[in-house]
């Protein structure tokens, strides 16, 4: 089922015609290229428009008695999980928690009219905001905003001043990395998350959440830890907290286990009996009660139990973003997008498999990207789609994402007259949120054994990104991830595995003679193949291995077989004493000892000159195997044009007939199946060959070529 190219005499055909008749007949014209894309009609112009607002597909044929109850219900179960997630979350992010708030609102309704996945829930994510998170408290410290008292000494914070710059900050990120968003997906570029695999998205998705789990560690004992920054800052924060340990705050402490405890136990349940209840238990709903009871029992004042403070009611205005950050927030604001993307690609395309409707990924980047830009206009961070929430939105009967505009009317009903009521709710209890929504990412850690026994590169994929991720901070880490995740694919290009194919007797299938014992070559005829493409990095090797191949098949055979062109007169074989040099005149045996001359009428030992003679022809044209072994020839990189006739004075004729074939084998197959591309050195490569092979009648094919690989 391959095309093969024989170039033998009389049925040569050079790759350069081919590769003429091949961009012939398969290159279009520009003028063809270019008609379609500029061509306008009115089915063209209502496709573009229906992939661009993809609400006007499905919004005119809304059905309210299939689809209302459903989505009514998940929207405010949705919405419910809404209001503690965001204030949750924007603590991570370091900002103040009414600006979670915002987060779960704009950004929601923007991707309900441009996304095309029909059951994630969009808005803040606890990887997101660790991510964005780190960039604020980078560029704004406490340290910036701390004075000192001029009537005591002491020092003083101004928090108001140090949060108003970070939700600048946070908004200038989000605006860049939804414009990064905005553009690759107009460039048709939502397949750069195919650069991300899955077990390097698990691997860094379990990093972050380590990170998010030391970052909230102070608020649940209630201490007030340094801040550090760069490489290794999660190890000198977690021995910091330690050594804050003994100045743990009891109320907060105590607050934070009940807090746990309550979460962890109605989650169980809802896990257990998912079947049985209707809807989940709300457990989110925890915070009015934590609310209640921190304003009655007066936790802040006598406990000093941190809260979440003053909460303003009603939306704020539209602004622009500070575009003189970029500059130092870009390398930030490109991973916010990638990884917020990917996380995003993945889910949709889960829930699009499962309930049988596609995903575009293209659009999808457009539709997150606008999100991020229109909410950063509103003082949002950035966002992405909650594992929780979209499968809190499925279960409960959510259909479409009309579910998204009724949870985002939840979320601004508490914006707008209840956000006031959670001033007293303690930032404890929120903290414990984001720890018991994270053990989805926590239960990722099954992945080590479950790589162990399947793929161990996916498996070291996993556990570089982990550690680069904890160790060198998530922008570091995702940067260093991703260059290890392409090294092992080079490295895999770079080692594949060359084979003797064989046939299975009875049957069709050409499998490896090393692994299969069934397989049996078919005699006078190779078959080598590679596992990999043949490119300009690994032709070489592609070469040697089929040399070794071929020569280690013969020597076990006790015959000599032909390994290089030397010239178009010499030749040089390899047999389990030594190596032979075939001219026109006769065989020269390669011996540690000499060089020996054998004809007809005996062997002669060579003179020095003689000798000398032949190492000047053999120059830049030994194989690379054996001049490692003969390291004492001295090789050069030029081809004497006299050897011939100085060897022929010195010695008898042995004639043709000793140029013959050197073993049985009377064909070569090269299967070039697993091949997708071919470049010039490998053209160089395969010409080569050819013309070596030729030299000793031995016929060389080429099968499972793609129509790519002929141009």
């Amino acid at each position: 089922h391959g095309f093969s190219v024989n170039p033998g005499p009389g049925g040569t055909q050079c790759l350069s015609q081919m590769d003429n008749k091949t961009v012939f007949l398969f290159s279009p014209t520009l003028h063809d290229a270019l008609r379609p894309g500029v061509r306008c009609s009115m089915p063209k112009l209502k496709r573009s428009v229906l992939s661009t607002l993809p609400v006007l597909s499905w919004l005119p044929r809304y059905s309210v008695r299939d689809n209302g109850l459903g989505d009514l219900i998940s929207g405010i179960s949705v919405g419910i999980m809404h209001l503690p997630q965001g204030m949750a979350y924007a603590l991570l992010a370091s900002v103040p928690p009414v600006f979670g708030l915002y987060t779960s609102f704009y950004p929601v309704l923007v991707y309900c009219i441009l996304g095309t996945s029909r059951h994630i829930s969009i808005g803040t994510f606890a990887v997101i905001s660790i991510m964005i998170g780190s960039v604020t408290e980078r560029l704004a410290p406490d340290s910036d905003f701390t004075f000192l008292n001029g009537t005591n000494g002491t020092a003083v914070l101004d928090v108001t001043a140090r949060d108003a710059y970070r939700v600048q900050i946070a908004a200038s990120t989000t605006v860049l990395s939804g414009l990064f968003q905005v553009l690759l997906g107009m460039v048709r570029f939502g397949f750069v998350v195919t650069y991300l695999s899955e077990p390097l998205v698990r691997g860094y998705t379990t990093g972050a959440a380590t990170h998010v789990v030391i970052s909230q560690l102070k608020y649940i004992f209630g201490i007030h830890p340094a801040r550090f920054s760069g490489p290794l800052s999660q190890v000198y924060i977690l021995i910091d907290i330690c050594r804050h340990l003994p100045e743990t705050n009891i109320g907060t402490l105590v607050v934070s286990l009940v807090a746990l405890v309550v979460l962890i136990v109605v989650k169980e349940l809802n896990s257990c009996y998912e079947k049985k209840l209707p809807l989940p238990i709300p457990i989110e709903l925890i915070i009015v009660a934590a609310t209640l009871i921190s304003y009655y029992g007066n936790l802040n004042s006598q406990y000093d139990v941190a809260v979440v403070g003053e909460i303003p009611r009603g939306l704020k205005s539209p602004c622009l973003p500070d575009v003189s950050l970029w500059g130092t927030v870009v390398g930030d604001a490109f991973a916010v997008a990638i990884v917020g993307y990917a996380i995003n690609i993945s889910l949709g395309k889960t829930f699009g498999l499962k309930h049988g409707y596609k995903v575009d990924s293209n659009q999808e980047l457009v539709a997150l990207g606008l999100s991020n830009t229109v909410g950063g206009f509103f003082q949002c961070y950035s966002v992405t789609s909650s594992m929780s929430r979209s499968l809190i939105q499925e279960s409960t009967g959510g259909r479409t994402q009309v579910a998204g505009v009724v949870s985002s009317v939840i979320v601004l009903i508490t914006v707008l007259q209840l956000g006031t009521l959670f001033g007293e709710l303690p930032k404890a209890v929120l903290s414990c949120i984001v720890f018991v929504n994270l053990k989805g990412m926590f239960k990722q850690y099954l992945d080590i054994p479950a790589l162990w026994k399947s793929n161990t590169v996916d498996l070291l994929v996993w556990l570089v990104t982990l550690v680069c991720t904890i160790l060198l901070n998530l922008d570091l880490g995702l940067a260093a991830s991703i260059a290890f995740s392409l090294l092992t694919v080079i490295f895999r290009t770079q080692l594949p595995r060359y084979s003797i194919l064989g046939q299975v007797p009875g049957t069709e299938l050409y499998l490896d003679t090393d692994t299969y014992e069934e397989a049996k070559e078919i005699p006078g005829i190779t078959i080598f193949r590679s596992s990999t493409t043949v490119y300009y990095t690994n032709a070489e090797l592609y070469l040697d291995a089929l040399q070794k191949k071929v020569v280690c098949l013969c020597v076990s055979l006790n015959l000599p077989f032909f390994i290089y062109s030397l010239s178009t007169a010499l030749f040089h074989f390899l047999t389990q004493s030594g190596i032979h040099f075939l001219t026109q005149s006769g065989i020269h045996f390669l011996t540690q000892s000499g060089i020996h001359f054998l004809t007809q009428s005996g062997i002669h030992f060579l003179t020095q000159s003689e000798q000398s003679n032949i190492r000047s022809l053999c120059q830049s044209k030994v194989n690379w195997a054996y001049e490692q072994q003969w390291t004492g020839l001295d090789l050069g990189s030029e081809t004497g044009s006299h050897g011939d006739d100085a060897i022929t004075q010195t010695s008898s004729t042995v004639g043709e007939e000793t140029r013959g074939r050197s073993s049985d084998t009377h064909t070569i197959i090269l299967d070039l199946s697993t091949a997708s591309f071919v470049d010039t050195v490998t053209v160089m490569m395969l010409n080569n060959i050819f013309r070596d092979y030729r030299e000793i009648d031995i016929d060389i094919y080429l099968a499972g070529c793609q129509g790519e690989c002929l141009c």
